[in-house]
């Protein structure tokens, strides 16, 4: 029996799928086609290869702080997966991250076969996605590297490539010749009609020691830095930190870069086996449009959305009525508070927009108008000088840190449920259709006792609103004091 861990990278911001995908949420959590997030799919997916000779330990996520409870909240979601999390303080690429989880997987003393796997791609055949990845398993308790080629379909530029020798072997594997970079058009065109490439998918199955020893041979600094780093480790139920300051001085390098395009080139075997799955990394707009249900005029639509004398489009509606009018290769993405339009061909330069966003210090680059938080979420309806208007909702059983503002008061309207308010040195309860005042300078607390969720209104008023202006001074979610 092999034991298998699956690994999920879910670090990406995932910039190019702005305005859906942010800093506070980015893509692989969003639902862009089905009922799961990108990230519950993917986990879903290398959960699901269990075999008569596989077997599936506890699935590892390296994750970061700021989306560790988007990542708890999914992961509860799905039946049968029970799941760690690793906490990266500071993002260092991937390399440091699969170093981590391979000593997390290793810590009892086994050592797994890993399955790794970014938490923003779609696969539309999980059936041959299975197969691809038990023989992979198969190849890889031997000790070998083995990566998963996608068979491509087109000359695409935005993929790096992997050349193989063209032999297969016993579970259908080549032996790797090359990695390539994100070629130009006419070399992908040569790529493809030579039959010698396939596109890299990012995810490899190997040994955890088979990973820390090439590592070792390659990266010595980022493997040693790492090992320090989880030497002194701390844990909080199914958050598993790394040492911060030791996590700081690791050097930020790719798994690619770090060693798998080492390996050829030292006489070390990379195996690759073919996947033709229907996969896609949903690296830009254009490609969430060329997976989705098109219809006969090749448009995706979702939402509230219109459209006549329209093609080859993608409108995406998270609320309003969007409408298009004699319009073609298109995209065209609505939330409450950004729209995108840009020619679908150009869908990869969205990511300049986000930059322009950052140097301008705004902040729709980063949050939504609707903002997720461990308790639940809020949603800032209207703001003007000296006011804020928010939509609260608070989980069962939840509660909000216990905190004062110095620059603001607040006005509390519970639409439904009950709430728990504490303010100052009163407790007190507070119904549907009622309401309460917290002052300015007052030490309080939101609460959810009940068992239905918890929405109140909010207004706020003083001199200034911005989030910055809390301190806490009691957490259940281990958040620092601001």
């Amino acid at each position: 029996m092999i034991k298998v861990v699956p690994v999920v990278l879910c670090g990406g911001s995932g910039t190019r799928l702005w305005p859906l995908s942010r800093g506070g949420f980015p893509k692989q959590f969003l639902v862009l086609s089905g009922k799961d997030s990108l990230f519950q799919q993917a986990v879903q997916r290398v959960n699901d290869i269990a075999a008569q000779d596989v077997q599936i330990g506890q699935t590892l996520i390296v994750t970061n702080e700021e989306h560790r409870f988007l990542a708890l909240d999914q992961l509860r979601e799905l039946k049968n997966v029970s799941a760690s999390l690793l906490l990266e303080p500071v993002g260092k690429n991937t390399a440091p991250a699969l170093t981590l989880a391979a000593l997390a997987s290793m810590a009892e003393g086994d050592d797994p076969v890993l399955v790794v796997t970014p938490a923003d791609q779609t696969v539309g055949d999980p059936d041959a996605f299975r197969e691809a990845l038990r023989q992979s398993v198969r190849v890889a308790q031997s000790g070998d590297i083995v990566i998963l080629g996608v068979t491509p379909d087109r000359p695409e530029t935005g993929y790096g490539y992997i050349r193989h020798d063209g032999a297969a072997g016993l579970y259908g594997e080549y032996t790797v010749r090359q990695f390539a970079e994100k070629p130009d058009v006419i070399t992908a065109r040569h790529y493809l009609d030579s039959g010698e490439y396939v596109w890299n998918s990012g995810m490899f199955i190997l040994r955890a020691s088979t990973w820390l020893k090439a590592l070792q041979q390659f990266r010595p600094d980022i493997a040693e830095t790492t090992q320090i780093s989880w030497q002194e480790r701390s844990t909080d139920a199914q958050f598993i930190r790394p040492a911060e300051a030791a996590f700081r001085q690791i050097p930020a390098e790719s798994i690619d870069y770090a060693v798998m395009e080492q390996c050829p080139v030292s006489a070390l075997p990379i195996r690759m086996i073919p996947l033709n799955a229907g996969w896609n990394d949903l690296g830009a707009w254009d490609a969430v449009w060329q997976t989705g249900n098109q219809d006969a005029q090749g448009n995706v639509c979702h939402g509230d959305v219109l459209q006549t004398d329209t093609g080859n489009s993608l409108i995406y509606s998270s609320g309003r009525l969007v409408s298009t009018v004699g319009v073609s290769n298109l995209i065209v993405i609505e939330t409450p508070d950004a729209v995108l339009v840009a020619d679908r061909s150009r869908s990869q330069d969205v990511k300049a927009i986000v930059s322009m966003l950052g140097e301008q210090k705004r902040t729709e680059h980063t949050l939504h108008r609707k903002v997720h938080r461990p308790w639940g979420w809020y949603d800032s309806i209207d703001e003007e000088e000296r006011f804020k208007v928010k939509r609260i909702q608070v989980k069962p059983g939840a509660s909000l840190s216990l905190q004062k503002h110095h620059h603001r008061a607040e006005h509390w309207i519970v639409v439904r449920g009950t709430a728990e308010v504490t303010c100052g040195d009163k407790v007190s309860l507070v119904t549907e259709n009622q309401s309460t005042y917290i002052p300015l300078g007052e030490m309080h607390r939101l609460a959810n006792p009940g068992t239905i969720p918890l929405e109140i209104i909010e207004v706020q008023s003083g001199s200034y609103l911005g989030e910055d202006d809390i301190v806490r001074f009691d957490d259940f979610y281990g958040r620092t004091k601001k």
